[in-house]
């Protein structure tokens, strides 16, 4: 589980302190002047909030942690809700593997695979973004795609799986689905964001089977 942040709004739509990213993006967004920082403890965020902006408040950018660029993506100020996010669940590591795509506004599960015999949690990340691509190529959407796996987003970015597991009968399935989804990156194109999903700022993903 990510780590509890403390979000303090002193210039906002609606001034105070929050649990979350998203909540606070909903007070500072299009807001002229916003000021807002993320501290570590609800203690620290009460004393800040008192204080006030002059004593705390640097340069009114995001918290720290939300502007780090991935492998896919440098901007990630807010989630893109019209947008996929998958998931993976695995018993075990490598252990029995599935995963899933859903809407992220609403949850909706789009579409779910497994499960399958033998795998590893990012094989699962890896198959989970090539299928929502591959879904929505089929579709002719452009809809952006989360994943808050970097090193699935990186194989994604490389069009090139480089798990260690070893090939043999136990894994015949999930790597013949790998082999497939390789193949798949390095013969098709495709418009559609694949970001990370930013946890520590929004929570888990929209797909998480809450099994952590």
């Amino acid at each position: 589980m990510a780590k509890q942040k403390y979000y303090v709004v002193w210039a906002g739509k609606k001034p105070g302190i929050y649990t979350s990213w998203a909540e606070t993006q909903l007070q500072v967004n299009q807001f002229t002047g916003a000021k807002f920082k993320s501290y570590e403890s609800q203690k620290e965020a009460e004393a800040a909030y008192r204080a006030g902006p002059s004593k705390n408040w640097g340069q009114g950018q995001k918290p720290k942690t939300a502007a780090k660029p991935t492998e896919t993506n440098s901007e990630h100020a807010s989630i893109i809700m019209d947008s996929l996010s998958v998931d993976v669940g695995c018993s075990g590591n490598p252990g029995i593997v599935e995963y899933k795509g859903v809407d992220t506004q609403s949850g909706e599960v789009i579409f779910a695979v497994g499960p399958i015999s033998k795998g590893t949690n990012n094989m699962g990340e890896f198959l989970a973004i090539v299928h929502a691509l591959a879904h929505l190529k089929k579709l002719g959407s452009s809809r952006t795609i989360y994943s808050d796996s970097r090193t699935a987003l990186k194989w994604v970015q490389q069009k090139q799986a480089a798990s260690t597991l070893v090939r043999d009968d136990s894994t015949k399935e999930i790597w013949e689905l790998m082999d497939r989804a390789v193949k798949w990156l390095q013969s098709n194109t495709y418009t559609n964001k694949v970001l990370k999903w930013e946890t520590k700022e929004w929570g888990e993903i929209k797909a998480d089977y809450g099994r952590k």
